[in-house]
């Protein structure tokens, strides 16, 4: 692993929020002597598929492949056998897909990737929640989804920061919390609404800072981070 890949950098894992492979593959060169982990989301992974998810990962950079799994157990199953091949470090489903599918894709992982149970999505507030059917109060179900994760067997969680600190009080210490919806003082808050500065979020208990915008959209996307570790620094 390159010497330059440590803390606080180690941290961030930088959302490849952009529409094609050259893009994607352009951020990923000038942020290699910084950044160890790149995610791949739906809009790249459909743009560009896995033979970018390989690019990737013959720079000797990490990918967190952020799918989001819901189906039935075994296309669930089997869509973890194939992240498996492909060599991806991070995959996410969601929780909300039941105890039975999430034990199924913990059957099918390798022991060297890390399964992430996706809560409640960062763009949502208690409103939104409630058009779906939910009437718990946010963070109780936030908190009763990742239990019902961790008894499943997920090794990690994807949670907004607003609900960082009481995951980390109650659920294992060993259980990996990524943590999206971060935005650095002075930036825009944008389509989500449970936002936070990563430095706050570490601070709460975060393991790992997935950010995006902030540093994709910057006109130096190297200053960007750097100023980002230097916050986590502080």
């Amino acid at each position: 692993m390159n010497s330059q890949w440590k803390a606080p950098a180690g941290k961030i894992i930088v959302a490849l929020d952009v529409p094609t492979r050259p893009e994607a593959l352009r951020l990923v060169e000038q942020l290699s002597a910084q950044i160890s982990i790149f995610k791949v989301g739906l809009q790249l992974f459909t743009a560009a598929g896995p033979d970018l998810v390989r690019a990737i990962l013959g720079t000797g950079a990490r990918v967190f492949l952020d799918l989001k799994l819901h189906d039935i157990p075994n296309t669930v199953a089997r869509a973890v056998e194939a992240a498996n091949e492909l060599g991806v470090h991070m995959l996410t489903l969601h929780l909300s897909g039941g105890r039975a599918m999430m034990e199924a894709a913990v059957a099918a992982r390798n022991d060297s990737l890390l399964l992430l149970g996706v809560t409640v999505l960062t763009s949502m507030d208690q409103a939104a929640l409630r058009e779906t059917g939910v009437e718990t109060e946010l963070s109780q179900h936030v908190l009763k989804l990742a239990r019902l994760g961790a008894e499943s067997g997920v090794t990690g969680l994807v949670a907004s920061p607003h609900e960082v600190k009481v995951l980390r009080d109650k659920l294992a210490a060993q259980i990996k919390l990524v943590v999206p919806g971060l935005r650095p003082a002075g930036t825009e808050a944008a389509d989500q609404k449970r936002v936070m500065t990563p430095g706050d979020a570490l601070q709460a208990g975060a393991d790992y800072l997935v950010i995006g915008r902030p540093i994709t959209g910057h006109r130096d996307p190297v200053e960007a981070v750097t100023r980002i570790c230097d916050e986590l620094s502080r």
